[in-house]
């Protein structure tokens, strides 16, 4: 049975009061949510900070981004041995606003997927087409891309510890989501082609989130899909009433 996970994402937002203060929020309640994981991921900056405020509950600490080098003359990065001091379980990889923005290829992501497994932090893996790309009927062909180039040369045991953010860029600060049925069908190709590369029980083992637009609204009918495991959350995981609600919609 695989356990729901609420990430959020507070991408570069906050400053240390506040987010110290957010992070200390969730943490007072989490014990209300015992049947599924959460997870926050603040700035980097704010790691050590929001950790100490987390420590103790049942909450876990995710960064998001990393450098796939283990250290060395890498001016402004970060390594995965650094995360795991700072005590992260979880960093995102590949967000589209890194892949669109900052211009993050597949290989590149693939790198520090690798790296990240290798230092015992689980990655989550985003995914997601463009508008453009919904529009031009390409959403399938985009996320084997991803997939495969992201995803490249893990074995069956590393793919078991990664998770999967399904992100169609669209919906991501925009308003718009996924409707259940348009997310729960990409979630399944994902799943099948978890299964085409390894094999039956794993596929049905790897966590896939939702992420885009997710609300408290919307949250309960898009987590009881079959295929979706949980949410990535970015600006209602900065409000700790919305960031909760969107996880009571997976009781």
């Amino acid at each position: 049975m695989r356990r729901v996970l609420i990430a959020g994402n507070w991408k570069m937002n906050t400053t240390r009061v506040p987010a110290v203060a957010l992070a200390e929020g969730i943490a007072e309640k989490a014990n209300d949510f015992d049947s599924l994981d959460l997870a926050v991921c603040p700035p980097s900056c704010y790691l050590d900070a929001v950790g100490r405020a987390i420590a103790g509950s049942k909450v876990g600490l995710g960064a998001q981004n990393m450098y796939h080098e283990r250290e060395g003359a890498y001016t402004g990065e970060i390594s995965a041995a650094m995360l795991c001091d700072l005590g992260c379980r979880y960093v995102i990889l590949g967000h589209s606003e890194r892949r669109h923005i900052l211009g993050e290829t597949d290989g590149a992501i693939n790198q520090k997927v690798l790296a990240a497994l290798a230092a015992g932090l689980t990655p989550i893996v985003c995914v997601g087409e463009l508008l453009a790309e919904r529009e031009a009927g390409q959403t399938f062909a985009v996320i084997g891309r991803q997939f495969d180039g992201s995803l490249a040369g893990l074995s069956a045991e590393q793919m078991s510890n990664v998770v999967i953010a399904y992100e169609p860029v669209w919906a991501i600060g925009t308003g718009k989501v996924a409707t259940p049925q348009q997310a729960e069908e990409v979630h399944l190709a994902l799943r099948k082609l978890i299964e085409k590369r390894y094999n039956e029980g794993l596929a049905k083992g790897v966590r896939i989130q939702y992420g885009g637009s997710v609300k408290p609204e919307n949250a309960a009918e898009l987590l009881k899909q079959p295929d979706i495991d949980g949410a990535l959350v970015g600006g209602a995981s900065l409000k700790v009433d919305l960031f909760l609600g969107i996880a009571a919609g997976a009781l």
